[in-house]
């Protein structure tokens, strides 16, 4: 039975990052076409909206659940292996960017954010790099 536990609770972690993942990828993209509408429109307040539902309701609370089934799974190994220290650290990160998402989304709703749709064009690279670097990590597990 600990087994089965086991593979639910690795199921949960997984179906959580990849939601989690799904909105990190989108978020900068609303932000680079949200930085060519005018403040006021109907187009930005559209936005608005989809930026907040998006935190709100997907990426949030998918952060939240693969935090907890991650821990969770931390737990239940009887040995902590190298590349999941480089893991959680880069998790760490993930969740660092998450935050500024969030605090750029607040600028928006705001209408004040001060930022390019170059910027967010960039930012929208960097969970790819996480996600890339994360996968390889669990996956090879190099160290």
């Amino acid at each position: 039975m600990p087994d089965a536990i086991y593979l639910w609770i690795k199921a949960g972690h997984v179906i959580s990052v990849i939601a989690w993942m799904a909105g990190m990828l989108y978020l900068p993209r609303l932000f680079v076409y949200h930085c060519g509408a005018e403040k006021g429109s109907v187009q930005s307040e559209t936005f608005k909206i989809m930026e907040r539902r998006l935190m709100r309701a997907i990426m949030t609370p998918a952060m939240i659940s693969t935090w907890i089934f991650g821990l969770i799974l931390v737990s239940m190994q009887a040995e902590i292996h190298g590349w999941l220290h480089a893991k959680i650290a880069l998790v760490v990160i993930m969740s660092g960017i998450h935050g500024a998402m969030s605090s750029w989304r607040k600028a928006f709703e705001q209408d004040r954010n001060t930022r390019s749709a170059l910027f967010f064009r960039v930012m929208n690279e960097v969970p790819t790099l996480l996600m890339i670097a994360i996968v390889i990590l669990v996956i090879v597990q190099p160290f």
